[in-house]
């Protein structure tokens, strides 16, 4: 590894424990065990030092968030609340969940009125850009309560493909939660595409409109058992997955998505 003295850089086992990896001790039990990397490349020397707003460090492969500044939260976003911080015409919005942080948080794509479940609030601007654009296609996996029974020829036109009047849409995975009962049925449906109602626009297609909508997971995210309008942070695993997501959809994407306003998703 190239050791540095540049200004602002610190001893990597001190690093490690102000992002809370672990204590320094263990953070330097961590580097003599060869399970610490800096920039991709495994250090094993206790003298070495990084600068934390410059070099990327992971431990056991999980990318570690070194600005301790940067908050990221999972919300279960009820109904009736629209995907937004300061709504023009006076809505419920997401500022309420906000207001006990001192940081500026920002929602991760949107969700439109009706829809309910996880999103992601961070003063990361960079986390925000590369996992609400749609040009990136982070997976979302949704419950759809629907009117009518889904039949197995349903679900496989979804993931053969549906065409839209913004072009074909094609769902990674599509499956029936339980048996259909009074004339509704419950559909789990992942999928990347980020187009506005994608998911609305897809049952609507097939003959079956939703009149209940969740979105249950959100790249490696799960929304497990946080209640709707609660919120918490992210753990320090699911932030390591999110980076390590984050990380991977740069590097495969050939193009850098351009700045502008996203679409609300389903």
């Amino acid at each position: 590894m190239t050791f540095t003295d540049a200004p602002g850089s610190e001893r990597l086992q001190k690093v490690l424990a102000a992002a809370g990896v672990a204590s320094r001790r263990v953070s330097e039990q961590l580097i003599v065990a060869c399970r610490v990397s800096v920039n991709g490349e495994v250090v094993t020397e206790l003298g070495s030092r990084v600068d934390p707003a410059v070099d990327k460090v992971s431990v056991d492969g999980t990318p570690i968030q070194l600005d301790v500044s940067k908050r990221y939260i999972m919300l279960n976003k009820p109904t009736g609340i629209v995907s937004t911080m300061a709504d023009e015409s006076g809505r419920p919005d997401l500022s309420q969940f906000v207001a006990d942080f001192e940081e500026r948080l920002f929602n991760v794509g949107r969700l439109d009125a009706e829809t309910s479940g996880l999103l992601i609030l961070t003063n990361d601007g960079e986390i925000t850009q590369v996992l609400s654009h749609p040009s990136f296609g982070v997976e979302k996996t949704y419950i759809a309560t629907v009117r009518g029974e889904v039949l197995p020829a349903t679900l496989a036109k979804l993931r053969k493909g549906v065409d839209l009047d913004d072009g074909p849409v094609v769902a990674d995975r599509a499956r029936l939660v339980g048996e259909p009962s009074k004339g509704r049925s419950i559909v789990e449906i992942t999928l990347h595409s980020g187009r506005n109602r994608i998911v609305r626009r897809m049952m609507d297609a097939v003959g079956h409109p939703v009149e209940e909508l969740v979105r249950r997971q959100f790249g490696p995210l799960h929304l497990g058992t946080l209640r709707q309008g609660h919120s918490r942070e992210l753990s320090k695993l699911e932030l390591g997955q999110v980076l390590a997501l984050a990380s991977r959809t740069t590097l495969a994407s050939r193009t850098p998505p351009t700045t502008g306003p996203l679409s609300p998703q389903d």
